[in-house]
């Protein structure tokens, strides 16, 4: 009996990976938040508000972070502030390799708050996009408009020439993978390229199994014959395709003729099939025909005693 396993497949790169992901040279972040209009400056003091508010919520946590230390309840600090340098007790935003308080990471100019939206990077600091765009993109000598480019796979594209290597679409949420130096959308990259289902042919994308010399889609992985999953996990080998326990023994001829069941050890052959010696019994009196000696009718084996009784 052979068992098999369900090895992980790598999952396709995002447009974020280092060696895999498009980013922008000068716009190296995707999705921000806009700038506020001067029509939002009521919400904003509002929010400047809120952030005072959270501040004051920050430094009761860290507080009571503190007498709970003193009294023996450990607390899990999650690091210090990267703005405020103290305890963050609370949520917290990873970025720029520091742990920030949600309120506390904002654009380095306009001060709007990037805990829940993208950013752009420049020597360490974080801007939204507008003012990134105002600051450091070139200008267009026509239009005065910012200039975007990509990098991707070690090489500048623009934007509009970055696309699919074989269907020529460009790429969405689900970004690119890379084979041979050219980027491919993520349908035709497995179409091409990923390994094939011995049991269907088709593609293998996601989870899977190898076994019998193959791999397979799990839910192809079933007995050649009665195309039954292998519910224990376990399955017989037959000349590369995995089969049940039954349909194995029936291929090899050692299933009992009596119960249908596998033979493992002893055997008893006659009337053309095999037998358990504990299931080889006359048709009618049901005694073990023991000795291996019996008559034969109609393809029925009988003892000598019921064959003369019935027949003769």
């Amino acid at each position: 009996l052979r068992g098999f396993s369900e090895p992980p497949l790598p999952e396709a790169a995002s447009q974020d990976s280092p060696t895999n992901a498009a980013s922008s040279q000068l716009l190296p972040e995707r999705s921000v938040e806009k700038k506020p209009k001067d029509g939002q400056r009521d919400f904003d003091a509002k929010a400047s508000a809120g952030s005072k508010d959270t501040d004051s919520i920050d430094d009761l946590l860290g507080g009571l972070s503190t007498d709970l230390e003193k009294i023996g309840v450990h607390t899990a600090a999650k690091g210090r502030c990267a703005a405020c340098n103290k305890v963050i007790v609370g949520k917290v935003r990873e970025a720029l390799g520091e742990m920030w308080h949600p309120q506390h990471f904002v654009c380095a100019v306009c001060k709007t708050e990037l805990s829940t939206t993208g950013y752009f990077e420049r020597d360490g600091r974080p801007y939204c996009k507008e003012d990134y765009e105002q600051r450091f993109a070139p200008r267009c000598a026509y239009c005065k408009g910012p200039i975007n480019i990509l990098t991707a796979l070690d090489q500048t594209w623009h934007p509009d020439h970055f696309f699919c290597a074989h269907c020529g679409n460009f790429f969405g949420d689900d970004g690119f993978l890379e084979k041979d130096g050219k980027p491919y959308c993520s349908g035709d990259f497995y179409r091409l390229f990923a390994p094939k289902c011995a049991g269907c042919g088709g593609s293998v994308t996601e989870k899977y199994l190898t076994a019998a010399n193959g791999t397979w889609h799990p839910e192809c992985f079933v007995c050649a014959d009665c195309l039954k999953p292998f519910s224990d996990g376990r399955f017989m080998e037959l000349d590369g395709r995995p089969l049940c326990q039954t349909h194995f023994y029936t291929r090899q001829g050692t299933l009992c003729g009596s119960c249908r069941q596998p033979i493992v050890g002893r055997c008893i052959s006659a009337l053309g099939s095999k037998f358990h010696p504990e299931h080889f019994v006359c048709a009618f009196c049901l005694r073990q025909l023991s000795q291996g000696i019996f008559q034969e009718h109609k393809g029925r084996p009988y003892c000598s005693m019921c064959f003369n009784k019935l027949f003769v």
